[in-house]
């Protein structure tokens, strides 16, 4: 069977742009490397998960490895990194977090915003948390401080997952050499989309103070 056009090219060619950086890694470590950076990254630890998993499907549409152990290995990692800072914010608490927060840009004040907001929205923050630079490090984290019931926070922690990794393993896998520019306005979308929801917290808070005030007259 005749291979697509974009696979055959992209075999000769070295990853695009800040890609490429990846390439002695997943070549020497290939699918360990996927689940590393994932897993590490998904409890806090500043890696890029998100750069490498995109790196490494396009090695993957080069011919390197496997597009569906890309993103099998990839979901795994997320979910059980996510589960570990679960563990560690249900079992340790806000003090614990505070404490070693600071190591990987865990602040109390970025703490507070986040425990708000899960509070509120819950399932719908662990789901869309992925796809927001800041909340996918402190998802778990931030879920089980708050004492989120496990269950539900794994429901939706593996469902947000498997979409994030369908849609970067896709993106990249397809993409070839656009992906970067692909990424680059994902990314700008993720950050706004951030922005919006710091936004509205920050509205919301407003509100609540301003009727706690009108009450207490």
């Amino acid at each position: 069977m005749r291979l697509p056009h974009l696979i055959v090219a992209a075999a000769s060619k070295p990853l695009p742009g800040v890609f490429h950086s990846f390439e002695g890694t997943l070549h020497d470590w290939g699918y360990l490397a996927v689940a590393g950076f994932l897993f590490f990254e998904d409890f806090g630890v500043p890696l890029p998960g998100e750069t490498l998993l995109i790196a490494a499907s396009l090695y993957a549409g080069a011919g390197h490895l496997n597009i569906w152990l890309v993103g099998l290995v990839a979901w795994a990692a997320a979910v059980l990194g996510d589960n570990v800072g679960y563990l560690i914010g249900r079992k340790g608490g806000r003090e614990l977090v505070e404490k070693f927060g600071k190591y990987v840009f865990v602040t109390s004040d970025r703490l507070d915003r986040a425990e708000v907001f899960f509070r509120k929205h819950g399932g719908k923050v662990v789901f869309i948390a992925r796809f927001v630079e800041g909340l996918r490090q402190l998802n778990g984290i931030i879920a089980g401080t708050v004492e989120m019931p496990w269950r539900r926070f794994l429901i939706f922690n593996m469902a947000g997952a498997a979409v994030w990794v369908a849609t970067w393993t896709s993106l990249g896998y397809l993409a070839g050499n656009h992906v970067e520019t692909i990424a680059r306005d994902f990314t700008y979308f993720a950050i706004g989309a951030g922005v919006l929801l710091l936004l509205f917290l920050a509205w919301h808070l407003h509100r609540r103070r301003k009727h706690k005030r009108a009450a207490s007259t």
